[in-house]
Formats: structure tokens, sequence, C-alpha cells
């Protein structure tokens, strides 16, 4: 390695050095899971570009070649595997979309599974295999991260971008690991720094994701875009967003669901706990419904009383049985409120749960959400407090006895035929 290419990688590797210093001190101070994660994440990064990189030979001349080949074939398939793992977490898959959240994770196992099977094979043919394996990942996973961008995840284009960026470094730094070609140093820092912008990229955009799963648990100061008291979006916000996902379902041709939380019977608890207490409860309420429906999942402040939640991607009617259900029982528990005399009180909200399932893209979602809010009213009247409209009975029924099967393939024969 000559003083040029030692110094090129040199600085790519303290650049994405910084980026796991940065990523440390967000952990120190929020401690999430996913601070955590990112920062392994980018620390597996950090090797690999050390390792492949070849500044371990140029650094330690005496080091054990041996070691380096096995850290060479492993890191890159290992680090593969668990960003695919992590992935399907910052781009809410499991709650977004079933061929992203199996894709992901089929893909983070086959890594595994080929790089061990790389060791096995002959020295010649160990980093070839390794190589091959995280290319065809990149691959994967671009796919799946437009495929989140094409559903209205802002965020997922900026991973997709990182992705880009990972293509050359990462073949570039293969190919100087197998020593086929004698890159020049000008082409060297090319990959260098396709290395650290993409880490610098994919770094920003789950900062920015962690910092919407906070927002979501702790309620954080946001934007004017946001209901100034429990942080959700406001009425406006809201309801851009939801025609913007029905334009989106026209050319996805998608079920969806809008679902209405309603409040009902402020009075007395106002009374209660004076306006402050009834505030933090809309807080609480609030909270549990965007826990949910996931982070990915737009919800609203639509009045008062009345918050929305929309559903982009509902894959099965027990997929719409079950959040109605989960949101029902989760905000009909007792919250902890400060009262008017400044003691802790326990208080419980009257409210009704209300879907709407998202058959026709076309529909005007002033009707979508009138439909919503009454679904919600009639709930009050059931046990669960989860209501639907059946569409085969054409009346709102309980949740969980709606007949939703019957009606859902032909819901969806019907959409593609008519262009939805």
């Amino acid at each position: 390695m000559t003083a040029p290419e030692l110094m090129i990688w040199s600085m790519a590797t303290g650049a994405i050095g910084a980026v796991v210093l940065v990523g440390l001190t967000d952990l120190a101070i929020n401690r999430s899971t996913a601070a955590a994660q990112g920062v392994v994440y980018h620390f597996s990064a950090l090797v690999f570009v050390f390792v492949l990189s070849g500044l371990p030979l140029a650094v330690w001349p005496r080091i054990d070649p041996f070691s380096i080949q096995l850290v060479q074939v492993l890191i890159g398939p290992v680090s593969s595997a668990l960003g695919n793992y992590w992935m399907r977490d910052w781009l809410g898959a499991r709650k977004r979309d079933r061929v992203m959240n199996m894709g992901l994770s089929v893909a983070a196992v086959l890594c595994v599974a080929a790089g061990l099977t790389a060791l096995t094979l002959p020295q010649q043919h160990q980093l070839p295999v390794a190589a091959a394996t995280c290319l065809v990942d990149i691959g994967v996973v671009l796919w799946l991260t437009v495929r989140a961008t094409l559903l209205g995840d802002r965020l997922a284009l900026g991973i997709a971008a990182g992705c880009l960026l990972m293509f050359p470094a990462v073949g570039g730094l293969y190919v100087m690991a197998m020593g086929v070609y004698d890159f020049s140093a000008a082409l060297q820092a090319v990959f260098a720094l396709c290395a650290v912008l993409c880490m610098a990229v994919i770094g920003s955009m789950l900062w920015q994701r962690n910092r919407q799963e906070r927002r979501a648990r702790r309620n954080d100061p946001v934007a004017s875009q946001f209901d100034p008291v429990t942080k959700a979006f406001s009425s406006v916000t809201l309801i851009q967003k939801l025609l913007k996902a029905q334009r989106r379902r026209q050319r996805t041709r998608r079920h969806g669901a809008i679902l209405a939380l309603m409040v009902f019977d402020t009075e007395p608890l106002a009374a209660q706990a004076g306006q402050h207490g009834l505030n933090e409860m809309f807080i609480h309420l609030a909270a549990r419904l965007h826990r949910e429906v996931g982070v990915v999942n737009t919800v609203g402040r639509y009045y008062d009383r009345c918050f929305i939640a929309l559903l982009e991607t509902v894959h099965s009617p027990t997929d719409l049985r079950t959040v109605g259900l989960r949101v029902a029982a989760r905000c009909r528990r007792p919250i902890e409120v400060t009262s008017t005399s400044g003691e802790e009180i326990r208080i419980q909200a009257d409210i009704g749960v209300g879907i709407v399932h998202l058959s026709d893209a076309r529909r005007d979602v002033d009707d979508l959400l009138h439909d919503a809010q009454q679904v919600a009213e009639a709930a009050r009247a059931f046990r669960s407090r989860a209501a639907i409209l059946d569409p085969q009975r054409g009346q709102v029924v309980p949740v969980e006895h709606a007949k939703l099967g019957a009606r859902w393939q032909s819901l969806r024969t019907h959409a593609h035929s008519t262009g939805r």
C-alpha cells in the first residue's frame, strides 16, 4: 500500500469512525434499542472498510494473514445480515408490507448461510462468494427500500440512496482485497468517498427514524404541522396525508383502512382532573394509538376528541380485527394524570374505535372520515368498543364478529378489474 493509498483509507475509516461516535453519543443520550442497533451496524461497516482496504497489513505487517482472510470473508455477510434484520424495524416492514418483511428476513438468513458456506470453499473462492453475497443483498435492499418509498416512506428514499453509494464502495473494496486489479489512488479515493457518504446518509436516515420513534413514545416537541398538545399530526396535515395516500392507492391497488379513536363524555373527567389532566390523557391516548398501529403509519388529531390512524397496507381481515381490538384494549386501560390539586389520580377514557376498510381509492376523504367517526360512535354499544362496517351485512358490527373473509378477495378482484 502506497503512502497516498494509506492516507485515503485512513481518512475514510476515520470518517466512518466519526459516524460511529455520533451514534454512541445518541445512544448515551437516548438509550434506545434502535440507537444501539445503529451503532453496531456502523461499527461493522467500519471493520468492513478497515479490513478489506488492506490497512491491517499496512499498519501491522506481522499480523496473521489467515486471521485477516477469515475476517474479510465473514464481515461482509454478517454486516449485511445485521442490516437486513434490523432494517425490518427501521422500515416498519412487519406493520407495512409482507413482501418487505419476508424479503429482509430471508435475505438476512441467506447472508449468514452464504458467509459460513464460503469458509468451507477453497481459499481462492472464499472472497468472491462473499462479494457476490453482499452485492446481491445490496440489490435486494435497494429494491425493498424503493418499494417502501412508493408506499409513502420518505426516509426510505435516503436509505435507497445509501445503497446506490454502497455498490461501488463494496465492489471496489472486494476487488482490492482479492488483488485481481490494481486500482489507481484516484479511483480508490472514489471508493472511499462512496463508503463514507453511504454511512453518513444511512446514519442520518436512521437517526431521523429513531427520532420519529422517540416522538411517538415521549411526545417530544415538534413543528407546527403537529398538534401542540399530543404531538400527533394536526388535522390539516392529516387530511393532506390521507389525500396523498388515496392517490398512492390508485397506483398500488392495496387494501388499507382508516381507524378512528373517539373519546366521549370528557366533562366528568375534566371536572375530576382539570384541563391539564385531560390534556395528559389525550397525550397518552395518542401515544398508545401510535404504538399499536406502528410509527410508519400516520396518526393525527382530527379534532379534540377524535384521533385518526391511516393503515396504508392491510394484508388480511385478521389484521383489521387484531389492530382494532388491540387499540381498544390498550386505550381503555386506566391512565395516571395529575389532578387540579396536584395529586396523581387514575382515570379511564370512554372510547370507541371505528374502522373503515378502504376498498375504493377514488372515494372522498371527507366521506371516509365521517364514516369512521360514525362507526366509532356505534362501537360504544359493543363490549369490545371496536367496530367495523361489515360489507356483507351493510351495518356496523363488533370488529371481532365481522365477516370480511368472503368479501376480501372480491374487493381485490374488483379493484384490479377497474384499474384502481
